[in-house]
């Protein structure tokens, strides 16, 4: 696992100078997957490439995807789902099917999902306050209830990295962040209320 973390204006920059390069153009970037759904306006950049992304359009490497008020994603890549919620930014750093590779979560939430029995993977998302582990697990990460940034399992494991401080979070368990920089706190059992907020807030019945 890589250490380091991408907050939200290093996100950004990031991304407008993958654009003011060009040095990733839609055609030169491999298709790794698809928009499954799409509600409301959802956006994705590859390069100096913009456009709206709808439900059978395919998604690319790099490719950068952002959702407005009232908007969610599904995409799928290979075995992998990724359901994004409303005012999230996504950078797919890096994705090979069936390896793994390295997601980025700018703002917002997600709920990323491996089938039970799928060969596992291994992948990390950063995000402004740690790093995440993952090799083959259901999540969802993002803000919830009072916690600035909680991560939960549903089943699976994964390890939570920051402020210094590394988790390892089971089935059925979640940890909360106070703010950007502060370490997760100890893994505690969630309830159905919150766990039904959470996967709502990415429109997962």
């Amino acid at each position: 696992m890589r250490h380091g973390y991408v907050g939200r204006r290093t996100f950004l920059a990031v991304a407008a100078l993958v654009g003011l390069a060009g040095g990733f153009p839609a055609v030169h970037a491999a298709v790794i997957g698809k928009a499954q759904s799409i509600r409301g306006n959802v956006r994705r950049r590859q390069g100096e490439e913009e456009e709206r992304l709808a439900a059978g359009s395919v998604v690319l490497d790099r490719d950068y995807v952002t959702t407005s008020i009232n908007s969610f994603a599904h995409l799928t890549l290979s075995e992998t789902r990724i359901l994004l919620g409303p005012q999230t930014e996504l950078l797919i750093d890096r994705f090979i099917a069936g390896q793994g590779g390295t997601l980025e979560l700018g703002v917002g939430r997600m709920v990323f999902e491996r089938p039970v029995g799928a060969p596992k993977i291994d992948l990390a998302v950063r995000t402004a306050f740690g790093m995440i582990g993952v090799r083959g697990t259901k999540f969802f990460c993002g803000p919830s209830r009072s916690a600035a940034f909680a991560v939960f399992v549903e089943y699976g494991a994964v390890t939570v990295e920051g402020g210094g401080a590394l988790r390892t979070v089971s089935a059925g368990e979640g940890v909360d962040f106070e703010r950007p920089g502060a370490a997760p706190s100890a893994p505690t059992r969630w309830g159905q209320a919150r766990i039904r907020e959470a996967y709502a807030s990415v429109g997962s019945g």
